[in-house]
């Protein structure tokens, strides 16, 4: 199309003959106009908001302690550090504060939880916006994070991977916010600077947060734009957020990087827990009905439209990833904070096409948003209800139950047996479990050799017996005199006698990640 052009005509003042004037056109463009950004659906996204966060604080009343988040609650509240073998320590210390500011509360202790969750609707709808998304948008972003599966099933537990997924979209929000303004010509370097806290704190959080910034860096170098490593504050961002990081990645480097060593670990458990790479490549179905449409057409978007150009090395990042740990047996939901950008893409994406089939006065298929969120909803409330009936899981049974039956067999030990014997949890998840649980059942604090319990040390020397909860004790059996059962609940209980070695020595033979 030909903009308009406005034209004057003036007399010249060269004279071309007697009497005779030329008429000379001088041309003026009209001001330059920029379009507003859209409204941000602040309403609408906060009664999702509300309605969520009223749907999980009623769903954490009931049921136990989910196993991740006992073992948080545990290592928090009574042995807090700054980093451990198998996390950071920013989700364990939250659950320890929210224990000593109300003792046995599962609502208050999962408070922090679903409220940063909720975050995540709010940033869904921001990213939307960023990305040229109208209310309509921004809507169907913040509805379909809010019912994604994983969301659903995970907002009211205190882990690190539900504090994670909201991080991750801050970050991904303030790097698409940086684009945009750079390809307009006016970026705020100092957004980058509050990219580096985002980047120190998910550090503090989740380690996964590097192979993020690496995907990105590396995707950023080929399909740019490069002139963001020009820039003096993105250097800034690296330091702030390293500065932030310390104490974990010092805690690791002092223990050798346990973190690492972890890594094993998670590929020989992956098949079990999460049905290996196939498990993997499935990973998108967590984001639920319409989260996951959104996802793939968001992925193919910003990758092939030219709309999306600027935020190419995003969606490529997001596939470097998803190929890394099919690759590597990781887990499902690795990936997932990634979803909501790709979910912003796709919701606008379909923005563009419905605005498109208008101008023709052409119909398309973007009706079918609203039956997948329908859908989406239903499966959400399936997963919450769901979620208060996975405390059991793994064939780990409630903590309630496990502390009563190792506080029996506690209890009927002879006075002077009872003095020096130990409770051992054969995992540090039932060790977990006996800890959330000791004061109730006077129990004494729980050891294990396994994951991060390992690193807490060996009981007391004067503890010449002990008493482990577990299925089977034979790493035990050569260092005591003698074994028998003494309880007979959901997890075995074991009483081990006369120690044969001294602790220390003992202890590095039975310690395994």
């Amino acid at each position: 199309m030909i903009p308009a052009v406005a034209v004057e005509w003036t007399p010249s003042t060269e004279v071309l003959g007697e009497n005779m004037h030329t008429a000379v056109p001088t041309t003026t463009s009209p001001p330059s106009r920029t379009e507003s950004p859209p409204a941000f659906a602040n309403r609408p996204l906060l009664l999702i908001a509300a309605v969520f966060t009223a749907v999980h604080l009623s769903a954490s009343a009931f049921g136990g302690y989910w196993i991740d988040e006992v073992y948080m609650l545990a290592i928090g509240r009574y042995h807090p550090d700054w980093g451990y073998v198998d996390q950071p320590p920013l989700a364990p210390l939250l659950a320890g504060a929210m224990e000593w500011l109300a003792p046995n509360s599962m609502l208050l202790l999962r408070l922090p939880a679903t409220l940063i969750s909720a975050s995540g609707i709010f940033l869904a709808g921001l990213l939307a916006k960023e990305l040229g998304g109208d209310r309509r948008s921004q809507v169907i972003t913040g509805l379909a994070f809010a019912t994604g599966v994983w969301t659903s099933l995970i907002a009211h537990w205190i882990t690190p991977y539900t504090l994670e997924v909201p991080l991750w979209m801050l970050l991904c929000w303030l790097l698409v916010r940086w684009c945009r303004q750079h390809a307009e010509g006016r970026a705020d370097d100092r957004s980058l600077l509050a990219l580096g806290v985002v980047i120190g704190v998910a550090m503090q959080t989740k380690v996964h947060v590097a192979v993020l910034c690496a995907a990105l860096l590396g995707c950023l170098l080929v399909f740019g734009p490069r002139d963001l490593l020009r820039r003096p504050m993105f250097w800034g961002c690296a330091g702030i957020a390293l500065v932030i990081a310390a104490p974990t990645l010092i805690w690791q480097a002092a223990h050798g990087w346990p973190q690492l060593a972890m890594a094993e670990v998670v590929m020989a458990e992956t098949p079990t827990l999460s049905d290996g790479r196939a498990g993997a490549a499935l990973s998108f179905s967590y984001a639920g009905v319409l989260g996951a449409c959104l996802c793939l057409y968001g992925t193919a978007r910003l990758l092939f439209a030219a709309e999306f150009r600027t935020y190419r090395f995003i969606g490529a990042a997001a596939l470097v990833q998803y190929a890394f740990y099919i690759a590597t047996s990781g887990r499902p939901y690795y990936v997932i904070g990634m979803y909501g950008v790709l979910m912003a893409a796709g919701a606008v994406a379909f923005q563009r096409r419905r605005e498109a089939r208008a101008a023709t006065g052409r119909r398309g298929l973007n009706w079918a948003i609203w039956p997948a969120a329908a859908l989406s909803v239903l499966a959400a409330g399936g997963v919450v209800w769901l979620s208060t009936l996975l405390t059991s899981a793994f064939g780990v049974p409630a903590d309630r139950s496990l502390a009563q039956d190792v506080s029996a067999a506690y209890r009927q030990l002879p006075a002077g047996t009872r003095e020096h014997t130990a409770v051992v949890g054969e995992s540090y998840i039932l060790a977990a479990m006996l800890d959330a649980r000791s004061d109730e059942y006077g129990l004494p604090l729980a050891h294990s050799p396994h994951r991060g319990y390992g690193y807490f040390g060996p009981p007391d020397p004067s503890a010449e017996n002990v008493l482990i909860a577990g299925n089977d004790p034979a790493r035990w059996r050569p260092y005591f005199a003698e074994v028998r059962q003494v309880g007979h609940g959901g997890i075995p209980v074991w009483l081990l006698t006369d120690r044969q070695e001294p602790w220390p020595q003992l202890w590095e033979q039975v310690r395994e990640l």
